[in-house]
C-alpha cells in the first residue's frame, strides 16, 4: 500500500463526503430544518461531546451501548460522544429551557458517532435532523410528528413514503395483564421482535395464541386494526390499541395519500418510547429514513419527536442538480464577478489564459467571454 492509500484509509463505518455529495446533503438538511422552522420549531445546537452522565439520563440510557467514551483531561471526568441527539434535546428542555412555556418546539441537525454500525446501517458516523415537541400529551401532537416528518421528506423530493406505526409498550402491557413477568416476559418480547414463530408457539396458552395473533396482525393499517380489535386483550393493552386506531383515523383524515402500516409486536430499537411510535421508509431504499414516537423525560414530562437519518435520506432524495457554474477568465473586474453572483451564478475564477477547455475541466457549465455568458457544449 502506497503512502497516499494509507492516508486515505479510514476506520470501518467512516467515510469522506466529497463534492457534490457533501454540498447536496448540507442543502437537504437546511431544507428539512427550514420546513421544521415554518411549523414553529426553533433550532438548537448542542455540543458534540458532553459529560457521560448527561448523555445517559432519561432517554439516553437506551443508547449507552452505542456511545464512544473518553476522559476529559481538564476535569478528569468521563465524557461521551453523542450517539443520538434526542437525548441532548431532552437535557436542554429540562435544564436550560425549563422555564419556557409548553408545549416547547425544538429542532436540530448534527453529526452523531456510534461504536458500531448495523447490517442495514454500516455507517458509524452520520448526520441527524429532527424535532422534539415537549409538554403536549394530545393525540394531535402525535399526529403532528408523523405529518411533519412526511411533509419534510416530501419537500426534499421523497414521494414513495411508507410509515410503520407501533406501540412499543403493547407487548409488556399484555404480559403484565396475563401475569407474565421477568424472564418469561422478556423471552416473549424477544421472540416477537425476531418474528420467531416457533418460540411464540412454545409460550403456554392463552398467552401463546394471543401473541401469535398479535404477530399475524401486522400489515396495512386498516387490516391490522381490524385484527387487533378482534383480540381479547387486557384492558390497558386495549386502551393502547384504541389510541393507535384514533391516531390512524386522524392521519388518514389529514393526509389520505399517506401509506400507513401497523406492526403491533414491534419494540426493537424503541427502548425509551412510551407511546405510539413510528418508522419512516421509502420504497426501494436501504434502511429506515427515520424513527419517532412518544417518550418521557427524566422529569416525567411527556414528549414526542422524530429523528431523520441523513445517510438513508440521501439514498432516497433525487440526485443533486449540477447547478450553474460560470468560469471567469483571468483579468475580469471584481465588480463584474460580484454582479454575476448577485444574479445567481456560482463563479469560478481563472488565474491564467485558459479558455473553454479549462472551464470544462473545472466543472463549469458556462463561460464569461467578451462580456457575454455562453453555455459550454
Amino acid at each position: 500500500m502506497n503512502d497516499d492509500a494509507k492516508l486515505a484509509l479510514l476506520p470501518d463505518g467512516l467515510h469522506d463526503d466529497l463534492p457534490p455529495a457533501a454540498g447536496h446533503e448540507a442543502a437537504t438538511i437546511e431544507r428539512l430544518v427550514g420546513c421544521f422552522a415554518r411549523h414553529g420549531y426553533e433550532r438548537v445546537k448542542p455540543p458534540l461531546v458532553e459529560f457521560e452522565e448527561s448523555l445517559l439520563t432519561g432517554p439516553g440510557q437506551s443508547v449507552s451501548r452505542h456511545m464512544f467514551r473518553l476522559m476529559d483531561p481538564i476535569t478528569q471526568r468521563m465524557m461521551g460522544v453523542r450517539a443520538d441527539m434526542t437525548t441532548q434535546l431532552a437535557r436542554i428542555a429540562v435544564t436550560r429551557l425549563k422555564g419556557r412555556p409548553r408545549p416547547l418546539r425544538l429542532c436540530y441537525s448534527g453529526q452523531v458517532l456510534r461504536v458500531r454500525g448495523t447490517q442495514l446501517r454500516p455507517e458509524r458516523q452520520f448526520a441527524q435532523a429532527g424535532v422534539e415537541l415537549i409538554g403536549a400529551d394530545a393525540l394531535a401532537a402525535d399526529a403532528e410528528m408523523v405529518l411533519l416528518a412526511a411533509e419534510a421528506l416530501r419537500g426534499v423530493g421523497i414521494d414513495n413514503l411508507s410509515i410503520d406505526l407501533t406501540v412499543p409498550l403493547l407487548v409488556p402491557t399484555i404480559c403484565e395483564g396475563l401475569g407474565f413477568n421477568g424472564e418469561a416476559a422478556e423471552a416473549a418480547r424477544r421472540a416477537l421482535d425476531r418474528r420467531d414463530g416457533g418460540a411464540v408457539a412454545r409460550i403456554p396458552e392463552p398467552a401463546g395464541g394471543l401473541f401469535a395473533a398479535l404477530m399475524g396482525a401486522a400489515g396495512p393499517a386498516g387490516e391490522a386494526l381490524a385484527k387487533l380489535a378482534a383480540l381479547d386483550l387486557p384492558a390497558a393493552a386495549g386502551e393502547a390499541v384504541t389510541r393507535l386506531g384514533d391516531l390512524v383515523a386522524l392521519l388518514a383524515q389529514a393526509d389520505p395519500d399517506l401509506a400507513l402500516t401497523v406492526d403491533p409486536a414491534e419494540s426493537r430499537d424503541f427502548e425509551y418510547q412510551t407511546g405510539v411510535s413510528f418508522t419512516l421508509f421509502a420504497r426501494g431504499v436501504r434502511g429506515e429514513l427515520g424513527r419517532g414516537g412518544r417518550y418521557d423525560l427524566a422529569t416525567r414530562e411527556t414528549a414526542t419527536g422524530f429523528t431523520l437519518y441523513m445517510d438513508s435520506v440521501m439514498r432516497a432524495v433525487p440526485a443533486a442538480d449540477a447547478g450553474r457554474r460560470l468560469y471567469l477568465p483571468a483579468g475580469i473586474d471584481r465588480a463584474v464577478g460580484a454582479g454575476l453572483r448577485a444574479d445567481g451564478w456560482s463563479t469560478v475564477q481563472g488565474f491564467d489564459e485558459g479558455g473553454s477547455q479549462a472551464a470544462r475541466e473545472l466543472g463549469c457549465t458556462h463561460i464569461f467571454d467578451n462580456g457575454t455568458v455562453t453555455a459550454l457544449d
